[in-house]
């Protein structure tokens, strides 16, 4: 059987979280949204200083615990300068081009209040600088922000209360489409954690019983490699992440249905768990397709750098021009909330995995081929 899940429930939250601001840094206003909604749907929730959200659904046992990851941070930019004509230079927060900054309607978020503008290219202006704007390089020294104020010079951007490490939000612009197709900033990752979100409900609403606990994290600095280093807890034994599977060729993800990432720069992920998800993605009717990502990091990375001993799968849906002006579709964000539902009522294989060190007996196998002489 597989999990209905509310496609109204799924994009409202979505909707929602898009009209939060939270890139790297400036997550409390997402952080409490969340823990509210968590709370709402009946879930246990505790939330670390810094403000990574764990969530637990009790199960039938409390070990091996399973954990679901998203992150609640987005891409943005920090004030690196302020310059003596009064706009700012900035420099990215998280890895993203300049080439999709430009033109972008942003909130500079200062110490004493809040000012809007525009990331603008140096020469922006072709009746003044003609075909130069057309031959400008591409990069983040070749950007600034123009705030909308009486602005002139430096002491008028200090007037203002604008100062060097002031974060800016870029504003998401999202489109949903009657189509089911979805256009925004900040999808990558805020579709993963509405979906989430809407496997929970599901969930909560079947009124079944995992057999183990399941955690529902929400990291808040995934985008600057940090993710879900500090949010585990002893008891869990697999981490399966939610972000999102880039459509671009070479790759084999696609907008629709889930995509098994497979392995990632970091190396193969664990091959039990991504064999187990493409297992219950079948068994549910639930269009699956693997991939493998060369330029990729995600929550599972720094979990296991900071010395997490735990099984790891990446679960995606499927993106286009990631970390830029993104599309998803519905009907992938609706694939992969119900495989995340099925894996957390799925029974328990490796019943060992219940310890954090045993002996040998009961530990997993894989299929070997013909042994040269």
């Amino acid at each position: 059987m597989r999990f209905e899940i509310d496609e109204a429930y799924l994009l409202s939250q979505l909707e929602r979280l898009l009209r939060i601001p939270s890139p790297t840094g400036y997550t409390d206003s997402v952080v409490h949204h969340v823990s509210d909604e968590l709370e709402h749907l009946g879930v246990d929730v505790e939330l670390t200083r810094r403000g990574e959200i764990r969530a637990r659904l009790r199960g039938e046992q409390p070990r091996p615990a399973r954990a679901i990851v998203s992150h609640l941070d987005t891409l943005g930019a920090m004030v690196k300068r302020l310059k003596d004509d009064g706009r700012l230079e900035l420099v990215p927060i998280g890895h993203w081009s300049a080439r999709f900054a430009e033109g972008a309607r942003c909130t500079l978020f200062s110490d004493e209040r809040v000012h809007r503008g525009t990331i603008l290219p140096l020469k922006a202006s072709g009746h003044t600088f003609n075909r130069e704007v057309d031959t400008l390089p591409v990069g983040w020294d070749f950007v600034e922000l123009r705030i909308d104020e009486r602005i002139d010079d430096r002491a008028d951007l200090a007037r203002h209360g604008i100062d060097v490490g002031d974060i800016v939000a870029i504003d998401p612009q999202p489109e949903f489409l009657d189509n089911g197709f979805i256009v925004s900033r900040h999808l990558d990752d805020k579709a993963g954690v509405a979906l989430m979100l809407a496997a929970l409900q599901a969930l909560i609403r079947s009124g079944m019983v995992p057999p183990v606990d399941t955690y529902w994290l929400f990291t808040i600095a995934e985008e600057v490699g940090v993710g879900a280093a500090s949010i585990l807890l002893p008891e869990i034994a697999s981490l399966v992440a939610i972000d999102n599977g880039t459509t671009a060729p070479g790759q084999n993800s696609r907008e629709q249905g889930v995509t098994v990432a497979m392995g990632d720069e970091t190396g193969p992920f664990d091959y039990h768990l991504t064999r187990k998800l493409l297992g219950l993605a079948r068994e549910h009717g639930i269009a699956v397709q693997r991939d493998v990502f060369r330029h990729y990091r995600s929550d599972l990375a720094s979990a296991l750098v900071a010395g997490n001993d735990i099984r790891t799968a990446l679960l995606t849906f499927g993106i286009d021009a990631s970390h830029g002006y993104e599309r998803i579709t519905i009907g992938s964000l609706s694939s992969v909330a119900a495989l995340v539902a099925a894996y957390a009522e799925s029974p328990v294989l490796i019943k060992r995995d219940a310890r954090p060190i045993g002996p040998a007996s009961g530990f997993t196998s894989q299929p070997e081929g013909p042994q040269p002489d």
